[in-house]
């Protein structure tokens, strides 16, 4: 199976990319097709064995459209400054002529309405349309020709559309402003046989609801716009040059020209072009617009840094390990890119309606018509209104943008948050999730240890422990001593180097220093060493020992000077973020393969609900499957390395990560900050953004379903106005606007 994206040009409205996604899905050997109306974008998955993209561009071609293959590995950036040239160079063009038309539209609404309100506004001789009934009709024909010329797309393609099988909003409007005018034009031919025809002219209706469509279409193309600002403000992270240092000698160059294994200055107050490695140097990094961490981080030699983030104030170089597309910033804007393109469920209902919705309305048009004509007994202008409102008014443009546009706002704003969304599915479940299961290493604590405890016999300060105990185990590789070092050096303790030093496995370490022989160790080590721990130092070790820590004794020449427990430290927040969970309904469960004891009392400080100890790896999905089968939505959140079946199991899969491959492949969430706080936030996105989908599709339905009948005339059968053609296009080119503009909101969101 092989994957492809498709840029489709020519679609209007939600009935284009039905079109599209109906004929392709026809296609022997496709698997799926998805088309983004908001991003002009198709999504296809085909058996190439069966399927070209020669036959696939003209298949979308017959329908009515041009498709062409989006290259997947050219420079995204580039690509994204041409789209955007592109589209404001269309937009711009699209300007002038809105405003061309609205020039002609103003007097031509002034010469055929201006005379017909209460107080007459004055007109020329030549064009009173008592005494000069031909010039009349004239000068609203030359002036509503120059309007369709600037309208002209909306005949172009709504015809085509219409002769592919395939109508769209652009035939709505061609037809319906099509048979104004031409009935006006026939009107106009006749008028020296019957003046009193210049009564029954509809040329303003075909000329302003052409401009004002076409209004509508320019102010939600702009619209449109600002819902993937998101990627374009990711891409514009990476700058385009770099300051290659090869053999002493710096160089500056086009980004795209490095390679892996090369060596770049990073200067001061610049931005990262490129992932890499620390080789020298040490600065503070701004990597707030990746991961959404606001506090600037620390990098040092043998650290990794992001490309797009910006350096602070020391000079680094760099050892390049990823260009391209391999980097950590183009992995980003293509997994917002393919969420944007992923439908969600929710969609679907729109997509069927969407299919059929504009042939209806053209059925809907013509039997309101005929009944106003047959049953009602009203006179060609009457019926024409009717056709041409129930036309005009009955866009389904906002059915179409209801979904995409607020999954693309809800994706970007989790972007800006450093919550990578990979699908619109996975957005929509997200909203749903009333169980999170979570890892405990690296999710809810730190995944690695840390001094929590020193514990001194009363000879030796706790700091004079620390210090013998980190000097000797510089000397070790276990990560328990790595530990204790660690805490030494946080403390700004000068170590020493003992003079002899042996590593006992299973037990701990003998170290020769000061003069003293020391030994630090487990309780195995303390009885190799013939030394009992008794009273006070006992009872500590077996308290810390039921808390989960792991005592290490400290002896000297024989005697237990001292204890230092070391532990798996809950991270700052977690608690908070499992409360926050909470408090949207969420059940918590902890997994993790500690014993009972320890697991308990992690869980009671992190306040979990349910702890689930002495799990295998391997059987952590077996347990996501449980509570599946309990009728639960299950997000798994994991570290996204050894948590890969759990995740790929539940209903949605978080991986808690920053920043690495594996994170980011791993899970349909990505958590960039390692943040659990930000799995609350994901799940109240998902919230805000459904629930911004809902309002938009309510919209749109609950419009059509009203615009529909007061267009074909069911307040005028009750007494009531009847609905002005101009008046249905200004109402269905808002529709489109406030569809867009309430999407829009959700970046004004707070997740926290």
């Amino acid at each position: 199976m092989r994957t492809e994206s498709y840029h489709i040009d020519g679609m209007a409205c939600a009935a284009c990319s039905a079109a599209v996604e109906r004929v392709t899905r026809k296609m022997d050997g496709v698997l799926s097709s998805d088309v983004n109306l908001t991003t002009n974008k198709m999504v296809i998955s085909y058996d190439e064995n069966k399927v070209t993209p020669a036959m696939i561009m003209d298949k979308v071609s017959k329908a009515g459209f041009k498709a062409s293959v989006i290259d997947e590995t050219a420079d995204k950036k580039k690509q994204e400054e041409e789209e955007l040239e592109r589209q404001e160079e269309q937009l711009h063009l699209v300007k002038r002529r809105v405003i061309t038309a609205i020039v002609f539209a103003v007097p031509l609404l002034y010469i055929s309405m201006g005379h017909m309100l209460p107080t007459p506004l004055p007109l020329p001789g030549f064009m009173n349309p008592e005494t000069n009934p031909v010039n009349f009709a004239l000068a609203q024909l030359i002036l509503t020709v120059v309007v369709l010329i600037c309208g002209r797309k909306f005949y172009v393609v709504g015809l085509r559309a219409l002769s592919k099988g395939n109508p769209n909003m652009d035939s709505l409007v061609a037809i319906g402003t099509g048979s104004a005018f031409f009935y006006s034009l026939y009107l106009t031919l006749t008028m020296k046989q019957n003046p009193m025809n210049v009564h029954h002219l509809y040329y303003e209706s075909a000329a302003v609801v052409v401009t004002l469509v076409m209004l509508g279409k320019y102010m939600e193309s702009r619209s449109k716009g600002k819902t993937s600002e998101a990627i374009r403000k990711l891409m514009e992270l990476a700058p385009d040059t770099a300051i290659l240092f090869e053999n002493g000698v710096e160089r500056e160059v086009e980004t795209s020209q490095v390679l892996p294994g090369q060596h770049i200055l990073i200067k001061p107050g610049s931005r990262i072009p490129l992932d890499g490695v620390v080789v020298k140097g040490s600065s503070s990094v701004d990597e707030s617009m990746l991961t959404g961490e606001s506090i600037p981080v620390e990098k040092q030699e043998g650290d990794a840094l992001i490309g797009g983030s910006m350096n602070y104030n020391g000079a680094m170089e760099l050892k390049v390990t990823h260009v391209g597309n391999d980097t950590t910033l183009s992995k980003i804007v293509k997994m917002i890119e393919d969420a944007q393109g992923k439908k969600a469920p929710i969609s679907k209902l729109a997509d069927k309606v969407a299919g059929v919705f504009v042939p209806a309305v053209m059925g809907i048009a013509l039997v309101a018509a005929l009944l106003w004509w047959i049953a009602g007994g009203k006179d060609m202008a009457f019926v024409l209104t009717i056709f041409v409102s129930v036309l005009v008014i009955a866009c389904p443009c906002a059915l179409g943008l209801a979904t995409p546009t607020a999954i693309m706002v809800g994706t970007g704003v989790g972007a800006s948050h450093g919550i990578l969304i990979k699908s619109g599915e996975a957005l929509e479940i997200s909203h749903k999730v009333d169980a999170v299961v979570l890892d405990k290493t690296g999710t809810i604590t730190e995944g690695k240890p840390q001094v929590t405890d020193i514990i001194s016999s009363g000879q030796w300060s706790e700091e004079e422990l620390l210090f013998i105990a980190a000097s000797c185990e510089q000397m070790s590789e276990h990560p328990l001593g790595e530990a204790i070092v660690e805490a030494g050096k946080e403390k700004g303790l000068d170590l020493f180097r003992p003079e002899e030093f042996q590593s006992l496995t299973g037990m701990g370490i003998l170290a020769q220093a000061q003069g003293r022989k020391i030994g630090i160790g487990n309780f195995r080590m303390m009885n190799h060493l013939n030394i009992t721990a008794e009273g006070k130092m006992a009872d500590a070790a077996a308290a810390m020992a039921d808390e989960g820590k792991t005592p290490m004794f400290v002896t000297a020449d024989g005697k237990l000077e001292g204890l230092i427990c070391v532990a798996d430290t809950i991270k700052e927040g977690s608690a908070e973020a499992v409360e926050k969970m909470k408090s949207l309904g969420i059940q918590v469960y902890m997994l993790t393969g500690d014993n009972q004891k320890t697991a308990e009392y992690i869980g009671k400080q992190a306040h979990i609900d349910h702890v689930i100890a002495e799990v295998l790896p391997e059987d952590k999905a077996n347990v996501v499957s449980r509570l599946r089968a309990e009728g639960k939505t299950v997000m798994m959140v994991g570290d996204g390395i050894n948590d890969a079946p759990a995740l790929v199991q539940a209903d949605v899969g978080t991986a808690v990560g920053s920043g690495s491959d594996i994170a980011l492949e791993s899970g349909d969430i990505v958590l960039m900050r390692a943040d659990l706080r930000d799995v609350y936030r994901a799940v109240k996105l998902s919230k805000a953004t459904i629930r911004n989908i809902k309002q938009n599709l309510f919209w749109a339905f609950f419009y059509n379903s009203l615009g529909i009948p007061v267009a074909a005339g069911l307040l005028y059968l009750l007494g009531g106005p009847l609905l002005s053609p101009m008046l249905g296009g200004f109402a269905m080119s808002l529709s489109s606007v406030c569809v867009v503009s309430n999407a829009l909101r959700l970046k004004t969101i707070h997740l926290d």
